[in-house]
């Protein structure tokens, strides 16, 4: 039998700071790399086209689920490892993957593990850390789900998670405003998605669960151990979950003014 064959797919956009040092991680071991832009202004394409010839654009914006089964559309490999431009493979993780693709288990599904460096600091608590996802799977098993944001692959009961060794190291935000304009466009996201599926919100609850979001990740996932870092990221993601509630109230009960 001969040797299954593995591609990296990519969605990116303006993606010119990050791109290359991703790539540089997994270009001597893969078969295929599979971009797909949404758009870039900045110089994404031509850093890719140095790694790939398979890449192509699709200007109208699916969202995030839909846009990566399209991307997937484009492979050809019998393996699909999914990797965001913002991340490295590490040699450990390296090893486990291609470990994983050679032993080809039926109908199995494998979850990496993100350690991020946010603010100049690992992130190794906050519910952080491990922080496994679904990434590598058989290119026809299974592809991600619709959801316009937090998009994840379908999973069926047949089908079994195994968890690889080693970290994908995340470089999450590249600073204060890359995470404000980040998490603007998830608030958005997840709001149009709520009151796409009928549900409503208040200020209240955007702020109950603001409160919850910090208790959470500062308290209980022991935030605090992460130092200044910590504490900056604990208050930032209670920002984020208020102005994603706040954002559902306002689409759902705003009224326009009366003439």
């Amino acid at each position: 039998m001969s040797k299954p064959t593995l591609a990296v797919a990519l969605i990116v956009k303006n993606e010119a700071k990050h791109l290359q040092a991703c790539l540089e991680t997994v270009k001597d071991w893969v078969d295929e790399i599979v971009i797909l832009d949404s758009g870039s202004s900045d110089a994404t394409e031509q850093i890719a086209r140095q790694y790939t010839d398979k890449f192509y654009t699709n200007l109208e914006w699916p969202g995030f689920g839909k846009q990566r089964q399209l991307a997937q559309q484009y492979v050809a490999s019998d393996y699909v490892l999914w990797l965001d431009a913002d991340e490295r493979i590490t040699p450990e993780l390296q090893a486990s993957i291609t470990q994983a693709v050679a032993k080809n288990q039926p109908n199995t599904l494998y979850r990496i593990c993100r350690l991020s460096w946010v603010f100049g600091r690992y992130i190794r608590h906050c519910g952080w850390y491990p922080d496994r996802v679904i990434r590598l799977y058989p290119t026809h098993l299974t592809q991600y789900n619709d959801a316009l944001v937090h998009e994840k692959v379908e999973v069926s009961s047949n089908m079994q998670l195994v968890d690889l060794t080693g970290d994908a190291i995340h470089y999450t935000y590249n600073d204060l405003h890359h995470y404000l304009v980040k998490s603007a466009g998830y608030a958005n996201a997840w709001a149009e998605q709520r009151q796409a599926q009928g549900k409503r919100s208040s200020i209240g609850s955007g702020f109950a669960h603001a409160l919850a979001c910090f208790g959470k990740m500062y308290l209980l996932k022991a935030g605090f151990l992460d130092g200044r870092q910590g504490l900056l990221l604990s208050l930032l993601s209670a920002h984020s979950t208020f102005v994603k509630y706040a954002d559902l109230w306002i689409k759902t009960s705003a009224e326009p003014p009366k003439d």
